[in-house]
């Protein structure tokens, strides 16, 4: 079997085990930070965990460009650090600005290095080996600018959203509390709302079938986490505001 083949076939299981992803998370709860309870296995240590699961996002991609024994062009290489952009900062930033990482399962850590082995495989593999090469003139066209406008504001609504979070611990109110700025005024979410927009706009940039599909993935990650996020905001805050949504502002 060649390697395209065996990439086609992991990009087709990737996206079918997204949705059977999405079916189960829709009826439990996965156990890690606001929903962790025992029941499933051994903890570690929550910061480590963020390392080791996001790292794995963060190297991956990069292996592969550097494994790709040719000449890549300018382009597949900015690419390449839009993602990094966001992985760099959320696998070795984010994991020690949290001033209470708390423990998570080894079980939740190795699923998600497992998902971030393949995805940044079928990414990383796609942008510099098996997708199109483009040349300098794909930087010129509206797609990308498109996507590029996309990434951006998902990105900063995605690293705002933790700000805001990051500023109630840091005002000593401890533990959880309602948020009452930006898009957490709107949605339970608002940090998984900019990581859906971010992704749709890299899969719009680069025009890839690998970033296709970590949209869909992301989507069926996080839509069912952010409709517990608001269950549990509503229970454990009854005066939280009931005009909130989960995820998508006045829609879900």
């Amino acid at each position: 079997m060649s390697e395209r083949t065996l990439f086609n076939w992991t990009l087709r299981a990737f996206v079918g085990l997204g949705a059977v992803t999405f079916l189960v998370l829709l009826s439990v709860d996965a156990p890690y930070g606001r929903h962790l309870r025992r029941g499933f296995g051994p903890l570690m240590g929550g910061a480590l965990g963020w390392v080791l699961m996001e790292g794995m996002a963060a190297v991956v991609p990069l292996a592969a460009f550097l494994l790709a024994g040719e000449a890549l062009g300018p382009v597949p290489w900015i690419f390449l650090a839009l993602w990094e952009v966001h992985y760099v900062y959320r696998a070795f930033v984010y994991p020690f600005r949290r001033r209470a990482a708390g423990s998570m399962p080894v079980l939740v850590v190795g699923m998600g290095m497992l998902f971030n082995l393949l995805n940044g495989y079928l990414n990383g593999r796609w942008l510099s080996h098996f997708g199109p090469r483009p040349g300098p003139g794909w930087l010129l066209g509206p797609r990308f600018w498109a996507g590029l406008a996309l990434f951006a504001l998902g990105l900063a609504a995605n690293q705002h959203s933790d700000e805001v979070l990051f500023d109630l611990r840091a005002r000593g109110q401890g533990g959880y509390a309602v948020p009452q700025r930006g898009l957490h005024r709107l949605v339970a979410s608002p940090n998984y709302l900019g990581e859906l927009v971010e992704w749709s706009g890299f899969a719009l940039l680069t025009w890839s079938p690998a970033a296709a599909a970590f949209v869909f993935w992301t989507a069926a990650n996080l839509v069912p986490r952010a409709l517990a996020n608001l269950r549990w905001y509503r229970r454990t805050f009854p005066d939280y505001p009931r005009r909130r949504r989960a995820i998508v502002p006045f829609l879900l």
